[in-house]
């Protein structure tokens, strides 16, 4: 684990966003794109978002998404082919490009949340057949579900998130019946795989979203997998005392920091309270165990100047 002061020192040195002269670029919540000739440059930046807001930026926050989806893209080949072919920079992915689905697979092991798409909030209102799935009366926030779901969500009004069954998803004809199929198929062996692997490291997988494109009429896994962004990851081994206890896990993802911004009455709407350097250092430092504990590797980071960094690499990999 980096020190607190490494962390400290990096808060000025944050990857808020690139400008490289590359292709055609588009700037995401987090990651910032290049468009080349049938390729795409995919940055991962410091950025944290949340409640489809972006707050602030956190030390190596990139880093470690870019390395963690390096990580399971490589693990998880054999179940479905992906968009990555190299990754010149830790903070950088070169990949396929592929025509998007306009569908996000969100599988959910676990009923919990606080955004107005998650499975308690919706369940914790009344809501008992969640995007398709029937819930049983009875259940408790943070409880284990008796199998996974799929509860997908899609872009809406003014770009937030909306779920969706997957029958209505089909219906409108967003994505056919046949690929929807197969994407279900993989997001649950995605899940499945992701779970078992992170249960060895004294982790559970909570829930996460997959994304996936498509390429020369294939289906293909995209953007990011397993990451603390992308997915929620609790403790394992205090979980079980925790819950029959009433209380809430320990988390290792951006719930943390969701969760701050909610107990401030933030989900979203009005300014966004201002993030001290200790939340933003306590969040870098969920960050990176998450990666240690999945990856069972030490994080190896040191402060400097990323973009400076990043152009370097991107030289030695003759992409500038």
């Amino acid at each position: 684990m980096l020190s607190d002061t490494i962390l400290k020192n990096q808060l000025k040195n944050t990857l808020d966003k690139t400008n490289f002269k590359l292709g055609k670029k588009y700037e995401g919540k987090v990651r910032d794109n290049y468009i080349l000739n049938g390729k795409r440059l995919i940055i991962t930046t410091d950025r944290i978002s949340a409640f489809d807001r972006v707050l602030c930026t956190l030390p190596f926050k990139g880093q470690v998404l870019n390395q963690i989806s390096a990580f399971w893209f490589e693990k998880t080949k054999k179940i479905i082919k992906n968009h990555v072919i190299s990754v010149p920079d830790p903070n950088a992915m070169l990949v396929k490009e592929c025509r998007m689905l306009p569908v996000e697979m969100v599988v959910r092991g676990y009923i919990t949340g606080v955004t107005t798409t998650s499975a308690w909030y919706n369940y914790e209102r009344g809501v008992r057949n969640f995007c398709g799935n029937m819930l049983p009366e009875g259940l408790k926030k943070n409880q284990k579900l008796e199998k996974p779901i799929i509860t997908p969500t899609t872009k809406a009004h003014k770009g937030h998130d909306e779920s969706i069954s997957g029958e209505e998803i089909i219906k409108r004809g967003m994505v056919d019946e046949k690929t929807y199929r197969q994407m279900e198929k993989a997001a649950l062996a995605l899940f499945d795989f992701g779970t078992r692997l992170v249960a060895k490291n004294n982790l559970i997988l909570v829930d996460t979203k997959y994304e996936f494109g498509e390429l020369n009429g294939e289906l293909i896994l995209i953007d990011e997998i397993h990451t603390p962004d992308s997915s929620r990851f609790w403790i394992k081994n205090t979980y079980q005392d925790l819950f029959n206890r009433g209380q809430e896990p320990q988390k290792l993802d951006k719930e943390y920091v969701r969760q701050w911004l909610a107990d401030k009455g933030f989900i979203g709407d009005g300014p966004i309270p201002k993030i001290p350097d200790e939340i933003k250092i306590e969040a870098a430092k969920r960050y990176i165990t998450a990666y240690e504990m999945i990856t069972g590797k030490e994080f190896k980071a040191k402060n400097g100047d990323v973009v400076r960094r990043i152009e370097l690499n991107l030289k030695n990999a003759k992409l500038l």
